[in-house]
């Protein structure tokens, strides 16, 4: 109210410069509230009240006291805090913090190994963020495998993977390890599609090829390396897809002999559950005589009961099937038996000899694979 008892407008107020005015900005973030502010002390002060009130920016602070109050406001972002915890054995801080400024790709590799050996999150994290960078494309093949390597290394292997599309090899040697990177990025990101499509591509139609191609899985306790053969591998992400008939025409592509090839039978067999009994019957004797080749008889059991169970399944009598695994099973615990007795006595070699030739033909006379009398 004015002195003669009128209200007085917003727009006096201004102009006298005690009041400031809230309005509606757009800005790159959208519609926002901003506070239209005079040099005056009494506007900056209310100015200072609706900036906090309404969260709005003044449009225009034109020094003086608005800059001095702006100041009191304004305060310092916090201090970063250390990357890990300080452990002895660990990088220091201020080492870290140099490297991650200025080192070269093994240098990062090393220092991912040593974050990921004590859990350091936060490093880890930092790393996998600098070695996106470090070396940008285009790089020549072996940076780009030591970069994504260095990246698995920090387990970031979706990472790894945006590194290696930066590279498409031709084919041949470097396509190959290019590919065998590229599924155990795919592999630690449990992305079965992306590794299944790279040993596709490794495979290049020929799939039983895989079954020379010695994948890495795991970093043994005393320093060797675990592997297991890609051909096995590429049937199981097949597998985890739903490609169940295809997965088992892989592990049939495979060769080898013996017991390995034992099982690649038996897991083809469950896989092909929508075939009749006359397709998957004859596939489970391949396995048991490849099982008995290898004197592996505690699978030769397993095949034996699938065996069983295959024909009860069918609604076909398995009295043959029962029989053979009841043989068998007497048959083993007493040849194994007697052979692990006389096998360290030199004037047992004949006996020895012919129990394990027992133990070995599962169609001999008497054996499992023979009819019952």
């Amino acid at each position: 109210m004015d002195r003669w008892g009128a209200p007085v407008s917003s727009l006096r107020l201004l102009r006298r410069g005690v009041l400031p005015v809230p309005i509606l900005l757009y800005s790159p973030g959208g519609l926002q509230p901003q506070v239209a502010c005079r040099r005056t002390l009494p506007a900056t002060l209310l100015c200072a009240l609706a900036v906090a009130l309404l969260g709005a920016a003044p449009v225009r602070a034109q020094g003086g006291p608005l800059r001095a109050l702006g100041r009191l406001f304004d305060k310092p972002p916090p201090p970063p805090g250390p990357s890990a915890p300080a452990r002895p054995g660990s990088t220091p801080e201020v080492r870290f913090q140099a490297l991650l400024r200025r080192g070269t790709v093994p240098e990062l590799n090393a220092a991912c190994q040593e974050a990921a050996g004590f859990g350091f999150t936060t490093r880890l994290q930092l790393l996998a963020a600098r070695l996106l960078t470090v070396a940008p494309a285009p790089q020549p093949l072996p940076v780009v495998l030591a970069n994504a390597q260095a990246l698995l290394s920090c387990r970031a292997p979706d990472a790894a993977l945006t590194v290696l599309d930066r590279f498409s090899p031709a084919p041949g040697s470097a396509r190959a390890q290019w590919l065998v990177l590229r599924w155990r990025a795919a592999q630690a990101g449990l992305r079965h599609r992306l590794a299944a499509e790279a040993l596709e591509q490794l495979a290049a139609g020929r799939p039983g090829s895989l079954e020379l191609v010695a994948l890495p899985f795991q970093l043994r306790q005393d320093g060797s390396l675990a592997t297991r053969p890609a051909l096995d591998v590429y049937a199981e992400h097949l597998e985890v897809l739903g490609r169940r008939q295809e997965a088992a025409a892989v592990l049939l592509a495979g060769s080898m002999p013996g017991q390995l090839a034992a099982e690649r039978l038996r897991r083809a067999v469950a896989l092909l559950d929508q075939l009749p009994l006359e397709q998957r019957d004859p596939l489970l004797e391949r396995a048991l005589d490849q099982a008995a080749a290898a004197q592996a008889w505690g699978l030769a059991l397993a095949l034996l009961d699938d065996q069983r169970r295959l024909y009860a399944q069918a609604g076909l009598p398995a009295d043959r099937a029962t029989a053979r695994l009841q043989r068998l099973s007497q048959r083993v615990d007493d040849a194994y038996s007697e052979w692990q007795l006389r096998r360290q006595d030199p004037q047992q070699a004949a006996r020895t000899a012919q129990l394990q030739q027992q133990l070995r033909s599962p169609r001999a006379p008497g054996g499992h694979a023979t009819s019952p009398p």
